[in-house]
């Protein structure tokens, strides 16, 4: 992942809304949900979760599917770890601990094991 996408990527997520709707279909997994059930659930107008929708889409972080009459919206995961896998490549000085950089390198390091 390029640092253009990563930043395309968190500029979508850089809104109330679409983070509410990106976690939302997260939760959901692979099933994903309908903008009805969405706008539902988030409280949100539907004028407004289309564009919010459309903004996730155009960034990569959301997949939509049709399915009959209905339009499906997934969480893209693998985008998803992408924009992780690159906030995080460097953890610990790249020592490649696979862990959380909050795990790996704590703030109080007092018993000096780093990573």
């Amino acid at each position: 992942m390029n640092e253009d996408q990563v930043i395309k990527s968190l500029a979508a997520l850089a809104h109330q809304v679409r983070l509410r709707v990106f976690r939302a279909l997260v939760m959901a997994g692979a099933e994903g949900l309908t903008p009805s059930v969405l706008a539902e659930q988030l409280e949100v107008a539907s004028t407004a979760l289309s564009f919010h929708l459309k903004e996730l889409v155009n960034a990569g972080l959301v997949a939509q599917e049709r399915m009959g009459r209905n339009l499906i919206y997934r969480a893209d995961f693998a985008r998803m770890d992408g924009v992780l896998g690159y906030l995080t490549e460097n953890c610990c000085a790249g020592a490649g601990c696979g862990l959380s950089a909050s795990t790996c390198c704590p703030v109080d390091d007092t018993d000096n094991k780093g990573c």
